[in-house]
């Protein structure tokens, strides 16, 4: 039976690096964000396998490439994304292991805005992907997706199923890692030159 299946990560970021994105004016960022994680059982008691995982991030590069793979704040009740309620875009998805990662634009929209707030004031928020698939029991409290899931998008939530999905724990600050500031100032350059 085909159901809308819910994957949640936490989305930990610092907090200073949020103050500085923001007050230069241009978009909030979030690199090397983990979106999901294949062949870990989530807080949901579900199993994602890699090579569904990797099929369905494959298929939603063309949504990437297209600008058009967005995120809602907050589940729906519905596979749809409601672009009243888009809050982000991803910009761009890899993999890391079995860790699927990803770089989140947050976007000017009202959910969009409440979002940034959020993150301004520390707020633990997560990853969540959304699809729809079918399931299969592999015992008590564990199932696994199945061959037929869909992924339709990525939403940020307050309660991520997917360990390390939590925006501050995927984000490396800049104090860690000295390359991080030459990161943001090169992008900031090519987006202004674009």
């Amino acid at each position: 039976m085909t159901q809308l299946l819910h994957g949640y990560t936490p989305l930990l970021i610092n907090r200073q690096f949020i103050t500085e994105a923001l007050s230069k004016g241009g978009p909030l960022v979030l690199r090397d964000v983990v979106l999901q994680r294949a062949n870990a059982k989530n807080q949901n008691g579900r199993i994602y396998p890699l090579p569904i995982l990797q099929r369905e991030a494959q298929k939603y590069t063309d949504f990437i490439r297209e600008r058009r793979a967005l995120g809602e704040l907050d589940h729906p009740d519905s596979p749809v994304v409601n672009l009243k309620n888009v809050s982000h875009n991803i910009t761009e998805m890899h993999f890391n292991g079995e860790n699927l990662m990803g770089t989140i634009e947050i976007l000017s929209t009202p959910s969009g805005n409440i979002l940034k707030e959020l993150l301004k004031n520390d707020i633990r928020l997560g990853v969540s992907s959304r699809g729809l698939g079918s399931i299969k029991e592999l015992g008590e409290d564990t199932v696994e997706v199945q061959e037929d899931f869909s992924l339709i998008c990525f939403d940020v939530v307050s309660n991520p199923s997917t360990q390390g999905a939590f925006i501050n724990e995927s984000v490396i600050p800049a104090k860690r890692n000295p390359w991080a500031r030459v990161d943001t100032l090169i992008h900031d350059f090519l987006v202004e030159i674009r």
